[in-house]
């Protein structure tokens, strides 16, 4: 309900008494009317009829009575059938309102689901990670994929654009195995064909809308596979691994300091707009939570690694994983979606997953170059 409807004059259907005149509608009784002797005569107040059934007609006439300002939340539930106009409402002193109760926070979402799907994507992470490599870059490829499904999916649901998702998903897939393989010359070669492969597969449809889906599909290659791609070479390195294994502890720790701090302190706003839940003192705690675990990261598990990298390293994480998800964020909001899929329960889709990912990759692989080089 908006503020204007409370306590607003009466308009149209208003049923007491008009200093303009008689009421409109209203015929004289008799079969001749005296207007010197009505003059004379104290007008009888009308008294309303009462409507057939309830509903915000009546929450609207009650806050109009003379008994005070009455709000929908108490409005009487049960009238007696007997009864042909409402009791008058008295109004309530401030020392008899009942205080209302505190109002417990709440999560936001399941958390008992979302800590089990994040303990199974962790133990098959690890252990991919850490057996053979080759079989991490396939769960790249299948995240890809998936995100891409997700997104291209939501694309054609909400705006009827048909980016087109083969060529999408072939060139994703060629262009995390290209990165891995040959390094950022081979992503962008693939990332090149596979804008190309968009473009033409779309000439097989009719021209309308070709313009549209042909942006929206470069866009979707750009922001899911070829960020993505990153990932990837980070793994080439002798201690891949365990970069990769810095990148994502990183990603997930900051997302968990954002919203254990900002759930329990959090007041002030960082983007209403975007994302209502996000507050400052989020972001806050995901810097210090990040910036902490990247200096125990960096001087433990990365070799030549110093703590003081860490801390550099784990405030930009927490910086471009909060820009991922807001970016994510917008174009939710411009879908009219809550979440991008369904299949990961407590978290919603894979796509909701790499937001904050995503961005992310390609800092941590430049910085990790920067101090202590791509070998």
């Amino acid at each position: 309900m908006n503020d204007s409807s409370w306590g607003a004059p009466p308009q149209a259907g208003y049923w007491g008494p008009s200093d303009q005149g008689p009421v409109q509608g209203a015929a004289p009784a008799g079969p001749a009317y005296d207007a010197h002797n009505a003059q004379q005569t104290r007008p009888m107040p009308i008294v309303p009829d009462v409507p057939a059934h309830g509903g915000d007609q009546d929450d609207e006439r009650g806050a109009a009575s003379t008994g005070g300002p009455l709000f929908r939340d108490e409005t009487p539930s049960h009238r007696a059938p007997s009864q042909h106009q409402p009791k008058p409402q008295e109004p309530m002193s401030s020392a008899s309102q009942p205080a209302s109760a505190p109002q417990k926070k709440n999560a936001g979402r399941d958390l008992g689901a979302a800590i089990g799907v994040g303990v199974a994507l962790g133990a098959v992470i690890v252990v991919s990670l850490f057996v053979v490599k080759a079989v991490f870059v396939g769960v790249i490829v299948v995240a890809v994929v998936v995100g891409l499904w997700e997104l291209t999916s939501r694309l054609q649901e909400r705006k009827s654009i048909k980016a087109p998702l083969v060529p999408l998903a072939l060139g994703g897939a060629a262009m995390v195995v290209a990165g891995y393989v040959r390094g950022a010359e081979g992503a962008w070669v693939a990332m090149a064909l596979t804008a190309l492969a968009v473009l033409v597969w779309r000439m097989t449809e009719p021209p309308e809308g070709y313009l549209k889906d042909v942006t929206a599909g470069v866009f979707a290659a750009f922001y899911i596979p070829f960020l993505a791609t990153f990932v990837a070479m980070m793994l080439t390195a002798d201690d891949g691994a365990w970069r990769v294994l810095t990148f994502l502890a990183l990603a997930v720790v900051s997302d968990t300091g954002a919203y254990a701090i900002g759930w329990r302190f959090g007041t002030h706003k960082l983007a209403p707009r975007i994302s209502p839940g996000k507050t400052r003192e989020g972001l806050l705690g995901a810097v210090a939570f990040a910036m902490v675990a990247g200096a125990l990261f960096m001087q433990f598990l990365i070799e030549d690694g110093t703590w003081w990298q860490g801390l550099l390293m784990g405030f930009a994480v927490a910086v471009t994983a909060t820009l991922g998800d807001l970016g994510e964020s917008m174009i939710k909001r411009d879908l009219g979606i809550k979440d991008m899929g369904t299949l990961l329960p407590g978290h919603g889709g894979i796509m909701d997953r790499l937001d904050s990912l995503l961005p992310t990759a390609p800092v941590v692989w430049l910085l990790l170059v920067i101090f202590v080089g791509s070998g």
